[in-house]
């Protein structure tokens, strides 16, 4: 049986045969476990590369190197960061491409995506941090995703709503994020809504899991419901914008400070400057498009797109 070694291991094999250091043949041999092909083909290259793998971490070990950050670790950017769970097929890389500039490896077959593949969604005035992830499989799932989803702000369960098999595979991934003690999504995507007899099948979900997911249909390939999907991330990531001006002045309405749901003109005015919050006596809190403001106190919670003018 062929190997069929992909272009993410032949791209990790090449930076193995380049690394200079351990912790850089570590991190290479690890990416080469991880898009290597887990099938009777491969057998003896598994167990070749456990064992270079072992052997590259005892010598670092003996050397007292510090490990390198693990291949799968994404460190978060911009307001916040969601994993994409999802069987096989289910057009999480398509989507990813549609949403931001990433550029993942996209094809009809199972099992494309073999590593982390990160990418920066624009919503209106903020970027948020989508990952691409493998599926989470009966056939294969690989070790290291509980720790990716856990280090996520959030994650999206992203399923095609045509496959026969759907249930079967939601109630697989629910089965496994629970066994990894990782949170459920709260938003299922039911993707590839072009496609004919789409819509009955998204009711016959919204029926099903209603309750306890927001089910939104969208299409990676036409570019419908995509829109409303970016407010939806925003709203998930519990997020607020928050807006500053000077007194007698314009507020500055192209680079938000980004908070959570909750926080305070407090936690805002920290955000600006330590002196804020130290001094702060009360603000001016206007809305978008107003020239009205209400006197607020340092505890009062801010909401999206609030403006406030700080008074020390």
């Amino acid at each position: 049986m062929p190997a069929n070694l992909g272009p993410d291991y032949l791209a990790a094999e090449q930076e193995f045969r380049d690394a200079e250091t351990q912790s850089e043949k570590i991190t290479a041999l690890e990416r080469m476990w991880a898009t290597l092909p887990k099938h009777k083909g491969t057998e003896k290259l598994q167990a070749e590369l456990k064992r270079k793998l072992s052997q590259a971490r005892k010598e670092s070990q003996k050397k007292g190197a510090t490990h390198s950050v693990p291949f799968y670790y994404i460190a978060r950017e911009g307001a916040g960061q969601v994993a994409l769970a999802g069987p096989p097929n289910s057009g999480k890389s398509r989507l990813l491409a549609a949403l931001t500039h990433a550029h993942p490896e996209v094809a009809e077959y199972p099992f494309t995506t073999r590593v982390p593949m990160p990418g920066m969604m624009a919503f209106e005035n903020v970027q948020i941090q989508l990952i691409d992830l493998p599926p989470v499989a009966d056939e294969f799932t690989e070790a290291w995703l509980p720790q990716v989803f856990r280090n996520a702000g959030q994650s999206l369960m992203v399923i095609d709503a045509n496959d026969p098999h759907s249930l079967d595979e939601i109630d697989y991934i629910e089965s496994k994020l629970d066994q990894w003690r990782v949170a459920r999504p709260e938003l299922m995507i039911a993707n590839k809504c072009d496609l004919q007899g789409e819509i009955e099948s998204i009711d016959a979900l919204r029926e099903l899991y209603g309750e306890r997911y927001q089910v939104m249909a969208v299409s990676a390939e036409t570019g419908e419901g995509l829109d409303a999907l970016r407010r939806a991330l925003f709203d998930l990531l519990a997020l607020v914008r928050v807006y500053t001006k000077s007194p007698g002045k314009e507020p500055e309405l192209n680079a938000p400070y980004v908070l959570k749901l909750g926080e305070t003109v407090l936690d805002a005015a920290r955000h600006v400057h330590r002196d804020f919050a130290e001094h702060l006596k009360f603000a001016r809190r206007f809305r978008k498009g107003g020239r009205d403001f209400m006197m607020v106190d340092r505890n009062h919670p801010v909401q999206d797109e609030d403006i406030l003018e700080f008074h020390i």
